[in-house]
């Protein structure tokens, strides 16, 4: 019989296996590790990305975190130039157009799917991460805001049977997390509108329409913001 030989596992991808988890689950933590920094605007557009940086800000090797921005890049939410050119691509209005008009087609959707499976647990949460919102726009926390702000979306929207949906969703969220982080930080968060007042009640209220209107105004205004394109100097 052929012998078949056998990889050499990475160090991180032992000591994972002994902590009693395997090199997939390894990889999974990174991407969505990842997934979150872009998400919630810790990676800037525009600067190129550190594949050794992250390794070692994660405390794993190279390979999961390459294996990660592969993937990621498949989703468009980064380019990879060269084995060692990675990075955000700057947003274009064209672009931002396409994945703002997804967007209202796909959040006002779950949102309302979402609607009766959402517990009394869920809408603590999602009260709890609205109250945080409000924090962070009072002190000018734009990271803040954004962590808070997707936790917010985030609850809604996991609650929906909908795991492909949310998915789409949440690669959106990926492409203009970094642009938004910019375009935050310049208007400033007391420029901001907040919708989710409207949708909590909405949510309490048991009432469908009123949610998806509230999650496509939320949308809006993130447009709004848009509207003086060369202005904000992208």
């Amino acid at each position: 019989m052929k012998a078949v030989a056998s990889e050499t596992p990475d160090m991180d991808d032992i000591a994972d296996v002994e902590g009693g988890e395997g090199p997939a689950s390894l990889r999974e933590k990174v991407y969505d590790d990842l997934r979150y920094r872009l998400i919630t605007g810790r990676i800037a557009p525009g600067v190129g990305i550190s594949t050794r940086g992250l390794a070692q800000e994660m405390g794993v090797s190279q390979m999961p975190v390459r294996d990660a921005l592969s993937r990621i890049a498949a989703e468009g939410a980064v380019e990879i130039r060269s084995k060692r050119a990675v990075m955000v691509p700057r947003m274009t209005p064209v672009r931002f157009e396409e994945i703002m008009r997804l967007r209202i087609l796909l959040e006002p959707m779950i949102a309302t799917e979402a609607l009766s499976h959402i517990t009394p647990e869920i809408l603590r949460q999602i009260r709890a991460a609205d109250e945080a919102t409000d924090v962070a726009l009072a002190g000018g926390d734009v990271l803040a805001y954004m962590e808070s702000n997707h936790r917010f979306h985030s609850l809604i929207y996991g609650a929906a049977p909908l795991p492909m949906t949310f998915r789409m969703i949440e690669s959106l969220w990926m492409q203009f997390g970094p642009f938004m982080r910019v375009v935050y930080g310049r208007y400033g968060t007391a420029n901001l509108v907040d919708q989710h007042r409207v949708a909590i009640a909405a949510i309490a209220a048991g009432d469908a329409q009123a949610l998806g209107a509230a999650i496509k105004a939320d949308i809006g205004d993130c447009e709004d913001l848009m509207q003086d394109w060369d202005r904000l100097n992208l």
